[in-house]
């Protein structure tokens, strides 16, 4: 999820609501007037619109009157302590068992890898003031040594690693306020997981290695084309006949569901659209996958949801169902083509979290295994 968006783009839907927002002055917001995610947890966004956002620069504009009728908690219901106990930081990795890796085991029949993550570099769509930079100092960076005359390559490396292109979404990315609280994953509070220099809990190091089922719901190819437009909201009803259309099985517990939408297309070839917004499930279909007790939801956008999604008042509704209150993991930005072209809808899926203390969320390169 990409909190930038949010500051360009979400004043124009509270217009487009009714709200009396300027949309053509919020579309003139400047690259470095752009918060980054620490800064937007800071303001505590969620507080104002009750998206179930950590991260935010928008403030809803309420009467007392209105105040004192929202619900303690927006989201409906508390979604604390956790089905694996109050201390647990893991979520829905506890599905992780050795059962669902010899389940994904017995998908393999030709072997065959597909690599799902797209290429981490310069040029790739971004928010606000977030970059990729990757140099080489020297050329070669050091050498000669020995009698052979060894020479080396040393690379350093600058960017928001854990948030940018292919990347996995941690359970300290995302909380909403309830009360007079900021809660995370399992009810922790902001107090309890924020940390200036890495998360004090629910960090993406909990994790180990994901090897388990995969499924693809290619609801573009259901849909018959070949990009969704932005903004669609993928339904239960798309869900139910790509399965069908596809003989695939329902999705089961410690399962990752995957969705084609073909908002890829646009990857470094039209940026600018890319980032307005994409199609994507909204909170009935993620609501739906909660209840199968999945482990790992992703696409091939930005959000994986649908932006601006079912309510325009409620942005990234999704990423509060899945990571806050059932600690369902989300990977992002990635690259599906091949198991569309293929026409493989089931397979073991791998994933390796880079165990980087803290960290909101990781890169990667998840794949495929027919």
């Amino acid at each position: 999820m990409q909190s930038g968006w949010l500051q360009q783009f979400f004043h124009q839907h509270d217009a487009q609501c009714g709200h009396g927002v300027d949309a053509a002055a919020t579309a003139e917001v400047k690259d470095d007037e752009d918060v980054s995610r620490r800064d937007f947890v800071k303001t505590g966004f969620v507080a104002g619109v009750a998206a179930g956002m950590a991260a935010g620069a928008v403030v809803a504009q309420t009467s007392p009157a209105q105040a004192q009728t929202q619900p303690a908690n927006p989201m409906g219901r508390d979604w604390w302590p956790s089905p694996w106990g109050a201390a647990d930081e893991k979520g829905a990795y506890n599905r992780m068992t050795p059962a669902k890796t010899a389940e994904a085991a017995r998908l393999i029949k030709s072997g065959k890898i597909y690599p799902l993550g797209q290429v981490l570099e310069v040029g790739i769509p971004l928010f606000g003031a977030r970059h990729v930079s990757l140099t080489i100092p020297g050329g070669p960076t050091g050498g000669p040594f020995g009698a052979h005359n060894l020479y080396y390559h040393d690379e350093m490396f600058s960017g928001e690693i854990g948030q940018v292109g292919s990347q996995f979404d941690g359970l300290g990315h995302i909380g909403n306020k309830v009360g007079n609280a900021i809660r995370y994953y399992n009810g922790f509070t902001q107090e309890q997981v924020g940390g200036a220099y890495g998360l004090q809990k629910l960090g993406i190091h909990n994790l180990g290695p994901i090897f388990t089922r995969g499924i693809l719901l290619d609801v573009a190819g259901y849909k018959g084309t070949d990009r969704l437009p932005i903004n669609y909201v993928v339904t239960m009803d798309d869900v139910t006949k790509t399965l069908q259309k596809q003989g695939t099985r329902e999705p089961g517990a410690g399962d990752v569901v995957l969705f084609h939408t073909g908002h890829s297309k646009l990857w470094k070839k039209d940026n600018a659209e890319y980032n307005k917004g994409c199609p994507g499930p909204g909170k009935t279909v993620a609501n739906w996958l909660a209840s199968k007790n999945i482990m790992v939801v992703g696409a091939d956008t930005w959000p994986v949801e649908a932006v601006p999604g079912e309510d325009p008042n409620r942005p990234f509704e999704c990423h509060s169902i899945w990571l806050t209150m059932n600690g369902i993991y989300i990977n992002e930005n990635l690259n599906l083509d091949g198991l569309v072209k293929d026409k493989v809808y089931e397979f073991a899926w791998s994933f390796n979290p880079l165990p980087l203390k803290g960290a909101t969320g990781s890169p990667g390169n998840s794949v495929a295994i027919a």
